[in-house]
């Protein structure tokens, strides 16, 4: 194999160890219930940004707390911060997000 074959192998070799498209979310499904959220409160207003709650999130076995943050406001959207939704026996994890107001 010469030098050329290899260069034009990685992103083939790339795109194949990795398949899902980077934009794609990852869905997350475990069976234990994440604990209750911890209770802060949000900072004072920053303008240009909203405060994104905590919330618990899931790392390998178990569930781990991040911390809230801000994130740089987006005109005409509001934010939906991530959450845990009961699914039958299971929970499943809804990344925050943008949403287009009135939509």
């Amino acid at each position: 194999m010469n030098f050329r074959q290899v260069l034009l192998g990685v992103p083939l070799a790339s795109a194949l160890a990795f398949p899902a498209a980077a934009g794609a979310a990852r869905v997350i499904v475990v069976d234990r219930e994440p604990p209750p959220p911890r209770v802060a409160d949000a900072p004072p207003p920053r303008h240009g940004y909203v405060w994104a709650p905590g919330y618990w999130r899931w790392h390998g076995h178990r569930h781990v707390w991040v911390n809230g943050h801000w994130v740089r406001e987006r005109r005409g959207h509001h934010w939906v911060a991530d959450r845990w939704d009961r699914d039958g026996n299971r929970w499943r994890y809804a990344p925050g997000h943008w949403e287009r107001e009135g939509g």
